[in-house]
């Protein structure tokens, strides 16, 4: 049984967990910096616990800082929330060897996932579709490089095995480019990520980024709970999400989402996931998997009814799952913006003192956020303040609650991007459903 969660993280998912904990009757420990000392779930948890000065370096991603506050509390569970230390085997595995549960996948399986080659390799093998490329890292023969290249055909992307946020990443358009390219990406990713290893793949022009939640337990069981479209995307950053995604079958999300949850079951996958695809062409491509809870994850949340951080503190206790697949139902259209603390022109970072706030509400919006009045956002870390969602019978009906509750929302004291969601949810394209993930930095005119 978990009794007690460290909660590893910070600002708003922060909030959302121990929310999840408390209605399961499971105390929590809030882990902060001191930068965080005023937050919100800090003075909502049972426990606090400051493991470090502002940089996370120092204190968020503090290996042993997070392991002693678990063992000072009498906690037995340790939740990693998203970014920092959520996707680290090494930290699962300490986590486990210390004798706690660790909320999320074994480390194996982070891993096997975390590794883009491997996790490609291993979704072939359960029929999940992927994108065209080596089969296997690039090796120091040019020639052999070449050939794969022209086999694969122009464009071709070289990605960092390692890599992500969209870093590790160099689109090459000719042969007489591509060896240079190789080696400016290995440079970067051994700079970036302590890994210089590399493969290839198909270039795809005008892609949509589409997603599938699954749950999967440590008994076998495997569901997956739909997909998201996350297109709208600045510098590969993920800005508007919805659910489900425009223009996709009820077949085709049936037939990918089965393939997504057999894979799990073929990979011993436990708790929460999501499997990212590029869609074009009405064809999916797998690209990689996240191996936590997901920023997006309350618009999968407002459309199946299901409390997807409650499921992961289920999973983490041994339960089996509740649902099977056919227990899933699809309930209207939900959609998300991020409100981020950044000027909504330069989007720069805006910290600061919020001295107003005022959260919208009505039938159908909900408001993930860690922030009030007089709160003081950090500069230390990333500008997400808020997490808006609105839900609907249709699409149409959720886009029209999101306008309201963007003219409602008053965050003064500080710079948003609301005014950029207010322009989104009234542009045409976007009404219109199915933009690719590069229709909104040209939009912008980045």
């Amino acid at each position: 049984m978990i009794e007690k969660v460290v909660i590893a993280n910070r600002s708003e998912i922060a909030l959302r967990i121990l929310r999840a904990c408390h209605m399961l009757g499971i105390r929590t420990v809030a882990l902060h910096s001191e930068a965080d000392r005023e937050a919100k779930y800090v003075r909502l948890s049972d426990e606090s616990v400051c493991i470090g000065p502002a940089p996370a370096a120092e204190s968020y991603l503090n290996i042993p800082a997070v392991i002693s506050a678990a063992e000072v509390t009498d906690a037995n569970a340790i939740h990693p929330g998203y970014g920092f230390l959520a996707e680290n085997a090494d930290f699962a595995e300490r986590v486990e060897q210390s004798g706690f549960i660790f909320i999320g996948p074994r480390p194996e399986t982070l891993r096997l996932m975390g590794d883009k080659i491997s996790a490609i390799q291993a979704m072939k093998k359960s029929g999940v579709p992927c994108v065209p490329g080596s089969e296997g890292s690039l090796g120091d023969d040019g020639n052999e490089n070449l050939r794969v290249a022209a086999k694969i055909g122009y464009p071709v992307l070289i990605k960092a095995t390692a890599g992500g946020g969209g870093k590790g990443m160099r689109v090459v358009h000719t042969e007489a480019t591509l060896l240079n390219a190789i080696s400016l990406t290995r440079a970067e990713a051994a700079a970036a990520f302590g890994n210089d290893t590399v493969y290839m793949e198909k270039y795809l022009g005008n892609p949509r980024h589409i997603e599938f939640q699954v749950l999967a337990d440590q008994h076998g069981n495997a569901i997956h709970l739909g997909e998201r479209d996350c297109s709208l995307q600045r510098r590969h950053q993920k800005v508007v999400e919805e659910s489900p995604a425009p223009g996709i079958s009820d077949k085709l999300r049936r037939t990918i989402g089965e393939r997504c949850a057999e894979a799990c079951r073929n990979i011993d996958y436990r708790s929460a996931g999501t499997f990212e695809f590029l869609y074009e062409d009405g064809e999916f491509y797998f690209i990689e998997m996240n191996t936590r809870i997901q920023v997006e994850h309350p618009v999968t949340e407002m459309i199946t009814g299901i409390d997807i951080v409650a499921e992961q503190l289920r999973i983490a206790a041994g339960e089996k799952l509740a649902y099977r697949q056919k227990d899933i139902t699809i309930s209207g259209h939900a959609i998300e913006c991020r409100i981020n603390a950044e000027d909504p022109s330069s989007f720069l970072p805006s910290p600061g003192c919020i001295v107003q706030y005022h959260q919208p509400g009505g039938p159908g919006i909900r408001v993930d956020s860690h922030i009030y009045n007089n709160y003081s956002v950090p500069p230390y870390y990333d500008s997400l303040i808020a997490k808006l969602i609105a839900h609907g019978d249709t699409r149409e009906l959720a886009m029209a609650r999101m306008r309201v509750a963007l003219s409602e929302m008053v965050i003064e004291g500080i710079k948003t991007n609301i005014p950029m969601h207010e322009d989104i949810m009234s542009d045409a394209a976007f009404q219109a459903g199915g933009v690719n993930i590069h229709y909104l930095e040209k939009k912008l005119g980045l």
